[in-house]
């Protein structure tokens, strides 16, 4: 019997690897478990998908050097963050605020790069 954990998903679409593990040990270093799924798409689809799928309804979307996260009762395109060409220290913080909206606490700052 396989037995789907409440989890952030990750979907990804040849995400640059570096940005992939800083979003990871973001989301580790508060405490919650994710997945991540390759797919197809631009990364307003991926985000969208991630968290329709998401149990935690928390997903994030990756493309190569660019992330989005998305909570699933927002519509496709409207992320509640977005990297272009993030620092590792903006992916960390991504990672950690997708962790903190789904235990209701306030978000890091993503200061210093775009949103």
């Amino acid at each position: 019997m396989i037995v789907n954990r409440p989890s952030i998903m990750i979907y990804t679409d040849h995400p640059d690897k570096d940005l992939l593990k800083e979003i990871c040990a973001g989301i580790e270093e508060e405490g919650v478990l994710f997945q991540i799924v390759s797919g197809n798409g631009d990364v307003d689809e991926l985000a969208h998908q991630a968290a329709a799928e998401s149990m935690l309804g928390s997903g994030i979307g990756i493309t190569g050097q660019q992330a989005a996260m998305q909570m699933s009762p927002l519509p496709k395109g409207h992320n509640v963050f977005e990297l272009i060409q993030p620092t590792l220290r903006q992916c960390r913080d991504l990672g950690a605020n997708s962790a903190r909206a789904v235990k209701k606490m306030p978000f890091r700052s993503l200061a210093g790069g775009s949103q």
